[in-house]
């Protein structure tokens, strides 16, 4: 199978899906990795950091073991309403290349909104009529993101699609130590702790040590 992972920002396909992705890898899946917004100088970004935000990519790339990156390259923490129209052509022409099965995106409802603006341009593109290679569509919940949506019904993460991660736990947590400097200790959202606690409570939901949940927006079955 063909999987790709979309990230508004890279760390988020870490936090929401690293396990389920180190097993799609351990099952001989191919995976794929859309970055879609990039860290620049002319933001105030040191130029350290904004090398240092590459390497962090590479690393996360070789120890995932995706097959490709693709970076859109729209600066962080700027997407509006406005990038969706070209956003939606580029990741277009990325799944018509690559031609996925299973996508995994963020949560639609999150409190970042460039979170919010990747999700529509992605849930854009996944018509069967235009993408018939895609039969899954999952939303992935994101700490510090997720839960912080406003508190409106419309807005409510609902897992109902659960992944067994117990056995690739442990590297899940290395590889986001690879950003480092997007971790912070508890109770700050992005802790080590945090990310073991909901894990832990997703395992507990299924009857497993560790878990990554997910809301399954699309399942075809042809």
């Amino acid at each position: 199978m063909k999987v790709v992972v979309i990230s508004a920002h890279p760390d988020d396909e870490i936090i929401g899906c690293g396990g389920t992705l180190l097993k799609h890898k351990a099952n001989g899946d191919e995976l794929f990795w859309i970055i879609v917004t990039n860290a620049f100088e002319h933001q105030g970004f040191s130029k350290e950091r904004v090398e240092s935000r590459q390497l962090e990519i590479e690393n996360v790339k070789k120890q995932v073991g995706f097959a490709s990156v693709h970076k859109l390259d729209y600066p962080t923490m700027s997407l509006d309403s406005n990038s969706i129209n070209k956003m939606i052509p580029q990741i277009s022409s990325i799944f018509n290349e690559i031609k996925p099965e299973i996508i995994y995106v963020m949560n639609r409802s999150d409190a970042h909104s460039d979170h919010r603006i990747v999700f529509e341009a992605v849930a854009a593109c996944t018509k069967s009529f235009r993408y018939p290679f895609i039969k899954r569509v999952l939303m992935y919940e994101c700490i510090s993101e997720t839960e912080f949506a406003p508190a409106l019904p419309e807005n409510v993460f609902q897992p109902n699609y659960f992944v067994d991660v117990t056995i690739y736990f442990n590297k899940k947590l290395e590889i986001m130590k690879l950003y480092e400097s997007e971790l912070g200790e508890h109770p700050f959202p992005r802790s080590i702790r945090n990310i073991e606690a909901l894990a832990t409570f997703r395992g507990a939901t299924i009857g497993v040590e560790y878990a990554e949940a997910f809301q399954l927006i699309k399942f075809i079955d042809k």
